[in-house]
This record gives structure tokens, sequence and C-alpha cells, in this order.
């Protein structure tokens, strides 16, 4: 008797302990959309829409997201040039205003780059101003990287309380400002960018500066794709410093800043959470997530109560030109709930130490009906 409710008890904490697992690793909220060929590199989050805002590629519009997955056009700017691309998007939320990197490779018909910072009315939906992003301040329109001349890529904007943007140039390794009028110049050239050498067989090789956020002490969190570096650079001169992490952050993309200081950087393979205690100073890398790499994950934002999204835009597939997918996805990513897991770890080892301790009981029982019999 003793036996058959030991054996049943244990059943049930088996039952228990399934369940348990199966709640700590439900996964985050899937969020479809529909919006054929628009292969979207960026996005982010409009806190009083409480919608996502999607930049695609090779495309002069931009669509707002709903969380349901209703995807409607937001913007149309057919002022932009013919396949011009939205690298990045900042929500501007003291003036409501939308800050969009707009980017255009070379090609024969046109072999001059086109880099702009747009700045659109969240309200009215009209463009304030669109501003050329040029190599300096001698209008030179070309990039001149480590003696080798190659076009000038506006990639990510971040923007501070005051209103100015700063946009990372990821072929020329260093940092726009645009300032709330719409006037730019270069923040940043600090040869701190190219001191960490960069593995030339790997396919983003050619992606230096890409992502980058404001932190509201007064300085720029920027990470670097070929190095897998993080940098601190001081908006008020430009200097910069290497962040010091124990791991390179392999083919670092989009990034984001969480209301707890918690920084969220995207790459194609994974999505990393580092904090700070020093300032920046240093980081610790103290959670990482396997993304799917299909999915070609290039952006990363923070929606309400530090929820965190990836888009995952199948941008090779639209570069490649091989495709003419018409669905896209905004997946939320859960944080791992360390405190949770501590629990479970605890009743796993107090069910297999009941199960032990009734495995022993049922062989001295065997044992004594044994000698019963004999």
């Amino acid at each position: 008797m003793k036996s058959s409710f030991a054996f049943t008890l244990f059943n049930a904490f088996l039952i228990s302990v399934s369940l348990i697992i199966a709640s700590a690793a439900k996964s985050g909220h899937v969020i479809n959309f529909r919006s054929p060929t628009l292969y979207p590199e960026s996005f982010t989050w409009d806190p009083k829409s409480h919608n996502f805002i999607v930049g695609g590629t090779r495309h002069q519009k931009l669509l707002s997201i709903s969380e349901a997955g209703v995807a409607e056009a937001l913007i149309t700017d057919t002022d932009l040039p013919e396949n011009s691309s939205f690298l990045g998007l900042a929500i501007d939320r003291h003036r409501n205003r939308l800050l969009a990197c707009i980017h255009r490779i070379p090609t024969p018909a046109h072999p001059s780059p086109f880099n702009a910072l747009a700045a659109y009315d969240l309200q009215s939906r009209r463009r304030i101003f669109l501003t050329p992003l040029l190599d300096n301040e001698d209008q030179n329109p070309i990039a001149i990287v480590m003696e080798v001349i190659r076009p000038a890529a506006a990639n990510d904007v971040s923007v501070d309380f005051s209103g100015n943007a700063y946009v990372t140039n990821s072929d020329g390794d260093f940092i726009w400002k645009v300032n709330v009028d719409g006037e730019a110049s270069i923040l940043s050239r600090s040869e701190v960018f190219k001191s960490h050498p960069v593995d030339v067989t790997v396919d983003y090789h050619r992606c230096g500066l890409n992502g980058i956020v404001y932190i509201s002490k007064g300085y720029l969190l920027v990470v670097q794709s070929n190095t897998g570096k993080m940098y601190r650079v001081n908006v008020d001169d430009g200097t910069a410093k290497t962040v010091n992490l124990a791991k390179d952050l392999t083919a670092a993309d989009g990034m984001a800043v969480r209301s707890d200081g918690v920084v969220v950087v995207v790459s194609q393979h994974k999505l990393y959470h580092i904090k700070s205690e020093d300032n920046w100073d240093a980081g610790v890398v103290f959670d990482e997530t396997a993304l799917d790499v299909e999915g070609g994950s290039t952006a990363v934002t923070v929606g309400n109560k530090k929820r965190v999204y990836v888009l995952y835009g199948h941008v090779m597939e639209g570069i490649m030109g091989n495709g003419d997918r018409e669905e896209f996805s905004i997946v939320e990513m859960e944080e791992e709930d360390k405190e949770d897991n501590v629990w479970l770890f605890v009743l796993v080892g107090f069910g297999l130490t009941y199960f032990l301790f009734w495995r022993f009981q049922m062989r001295r029982l065997v044992q004594n009906m044994d000698k019963r019999i004999t």
C-alpha cells in the first residue's frame, strides 16, 4: 500500500515538473505581417501609437505594424531616389518625430551612393528635413578608408534629448551628427575605431560601425560588425574608447537600450544582453539567445515593459534577388527567468532524492518478503 502511494506521488511530481518546464520554456509573441518584397532591415517601437514602425529595403515607404500584425502604410516619400533603403530608424519622443537613415548603393546607372537622414512628423506624416550625409565638410561623397576608396553607408541612428541625431557610417567607420534643424557634421573619426584587427575572410568584413544608442549620461554606445567590439563615444568632442567585454559580439548589427540600462545587441545568430556597473568602461554579456539564422535578424527594439523584439526581415534573400517573399515577422524575445529556474532545479533535486529513497524502501520490502517465503 505504501509503495503504491509512493509511486503515485512520484508520478504526480513528474507531471508537475513537466508542466513547470513547459511554462519556463514558453516562446515569445510572434507577430507575422505581410508586405510583398519589403525585406525590412530596420524597425522601432512607437510608444505613442503602440505600434512598430518598419522600414524596407529598395522601397520608399515606411509601415506601421500593430501587435496583431496589421500592416498599414505610414509614410511614402517619393522624393527619395529609386531603390533607396531605410537602414536605421529612431523615435524622437519629445518632438514626436521619426528619424530615418536612408541609403542607396551605387549602381552603373547611379555610380555615386546616396546617404541621408530624414525627419518625419509622426502626427502630420510630413517630412521635416532631408539632410544629405557626406564624407566630410568639403562635400566629398566618397569615403576613403585605409587608402581604399569605398562608398559611404549611413547605417543606424540614435537621438538625444535635445533632438540631435547620431548616424553611423558602416563603410567609413565614423559618426555623423545632425542637429535638431537638420544641419550635419562629423562627430567622430576616432582612430580607436580602426585599432582592432578585421577578419577579411568573413562575409561581413566590410561592415564597420553599425548599431548605435544614446545613453542619458552624455555618451553613445556603438557596435562594430567586423570586429565585434563596442565603443563608448563622447557626444561633446567625439572621443572614443573600447568598452572592455569578455567576449566579442560576433557580427553585431542593431542595438537598443532598456529602461533599466541593459543594452541588447542583435546579430544574425544571437541576441546579446549586456550590462555595466561602471558607466560602460566595461560590460558583461550575461545572456545570449540563439536566433533563427534563416530569418536574417538585423534589428532589435524595446517595447512596453522592457519587452525586447527582434525583426526577421530575410534581408539577404532580398539582396540576392532570388525571392518574392510576402511575409515577415517580429518576435518577442523573453528573457530567461533565473529565479524560476533555481526553484525548478530545487524541485528536480527533491524529486530525485525522493525517488531514490522510494527505490531503497522497495528493495528492503522485496528482501523482507523473500526472507518470509524462504
